[in-house]
């Protein structure tokens, strides 16, 4: 015990000081790692995203308890979660809320028995992940306010369609902007609100983990639409 206090008396600055952040960083503001390429081409595996954790509710700090709500997760929004399924903080993308009745048919989303707009962009851009540079066709969607930009991987084209389904209340359905490549709502089923932890408002910075973990030019301080 003596020891305990001696530490305390000569550390309680610093120890505050890693206090305050944790507390912080669970509940008001932090950034997350990009591991994987699920998120292409919004999102680059090596990205560093910000994650603004007040944006739909204040949360008890290091719990997934919601003292207050003043928001919900909107389509277009790129959110962070626990995942039903393990718990691993995951990044994705909102396509509906509940009450959306959603289907996919070769890769073109229809909610509530509306087609969403989908352009192709490029047929094909050499896209990085942490697999190596990966030919995709880039489309442009209109999911909520704002266009965003999902890959297609033709060599790969595996989860192109799914039967009609229906977002039950207090939930959301997110898919990776990735569509070929991404363990999303279709794997792990409707993600409940209360487990989103915040949503990501842009890329701080990005390292190559192909390239030495070096910068990325170009990726600093980038913001996310929607």
């Amino acid at each position: 015990m003596a020891y305990l206090k001696q530490l305390w008396s000569h550390n309680r600055g610093f120890m505050l000081f890693l206090g305050l952040m944790l507390v912080f960083r669970s509940a008001v503001a932090d950034w997350n790692y990009v591991p994987s390429s699920s998120m292409n081409p919004t999102l680059v595996a090596g990205d560093r995203v910000m994650v603004n954790k007040l944006a739909y509710s204040l949360r008890v700090p290091l719990t997934l308890h919601h003292l207050v709500r003043w928001s919900s997760p909107q389509p277009g929004d790129v959110i962070t979660f626990d995942s039903p399924k393990d718990d691993v903080n995951l990044i994705k993308r909102v396509v509906a809320v509940a009450g959306d009745r959603v289907e996919m048919r070769d890769n073109t989303l229809v909610i509530n028995g509306r087609v969403v707009p989908r352009t192709l962009v490029a047929d094909s851009r050499i896209i990085p992940s942490e697999l190596g540079p990966l030919d995709a066709q880039i489309w442009r969607e209109q999911l909520g306010p704002h266009p965003i930009e999902v890959a297609r991987l033709p060599a790969i084209n595996r989860y192109r369609d799914f039967a009609p389904v229906q977002v039950p209340e207090g939930a959301v359905m997110v898919l990776g902007d990735s569509r070929d490549n991404s363990n999303d709502s279709r794997f792990i089923g409707f993600i409940n609100v209360d487990r989103v932890t915040g949503r990501a408002v842009r890329v701080v910075m990005s390292h190559d983990p192909l390239d030495w973990y070096l910068p990325r030019a170009g990726r600093w301080w980038l913001p996310l639409h929607g």
